[in-house]
């Protein structure tokens, strides 16, 4: 997987997972099931088997250049909840990560190890949660953060609501790029979300073109994770219930 340098934004996600493995017991079987993550400027989703095998997929910013990506791995938890993971890329490559699960085992904070390498972000368990558009409105407050290259920083602070149904139905918000601030009164847009929790979103803040994001639903549906898959932009984040 091509992590990128993305330590602005992994600054801001490791606020959300306190680690406090050292009173936790754990063991392969503790990484079963779906995850999603985001580490350098990688939004992505695997299965693991609870016995040291993972495969899964991801989109990635190569420096603003999009890629789609998928992937077989193999990881391996030790006793006190510190682990390694590594991935075989489908057409070429190898990630190297390394781990650390936190108390209560519905997420992880990672780091690349590939030489060269200055990635890190997290992992969070997708939960008992049924996606698709099942018609249940829910309004996230988001947080997205990055650059353009060859531009500048870029922020954004927003709220939307979506109606279930593939629209974004209201919404506003506070846009930064490269230190010029311009509040938004309004958004809209649409979205897709599949049956696997992943989809991809439309949003055109007031005063602003079409953003374009692929998406991962975790913690059970409570939080999104986002990537911005519009060329020449590096800009990721989460939206939070």
């Amino acid at each position: 997987m091509k992590f990128q340098e993305f330590g602005f934004a992994t600054l801001v996600f490791a606020t959300m997972i306190a680690v406090g493995s050292a009173s936790a017991t754990c063991s392969n079987a503790t990484f079963s099931g779906v995850w999603g993550y985001f580490v350098g400027a990688a939004v992505g989703q695997f299965t693991s088997d609870g016995n040291g095998n993972v495969t899964g997929s991801s989109t990635v910013s190569n420096n603003g250049a999009i890629e789609t990506q998928t992937y077989t791995g193999t990881y391996s938890i030790s006793k006190n909840c510190t682990g390694s993971l590594t991935l075989n890329i489908a057409g070429g490559g190898t990630s190297n990560n390394n781990f650390v699960v936190d108390d209560g085992k519905k997420g992880a904070q990672v780091i690349n190890t590939n030489s060269g390498s200055a990635a890190s972000g997290f992992a969070l368990a997708q939960g008992v949660v049924t996606c698709g558009l099942t018609g249940k409105k829910a309004t996230f407050a988001a947080n997205l953060i990055g650059e353009i290259p060859g531009t500048g920083p870029i922020a954004y602070v927003f709220q939307v609501t979506l109606d279930g149904k593939g629209n974004v139905s209201s919404g506003s918000g506070t846009f930064d790029v490269s230190g010029n601030y311009v509040t938004a009164p309004s958004i809209k847009g649409t979205y897709t979300e599949n049956d696997d929790c992943t989809g991809t979103m439309q949003i055109t803040p007031s005063g602003f073109g079409t953003l374009n994001f692929n998406f991962v639903v975790v913690s059970a549906g409570k939080e999104i994770l986002l990537l911005e898959t519009d060329t020449d932009t590096v800009v990721g984040g989460y939206m939070q219930q």
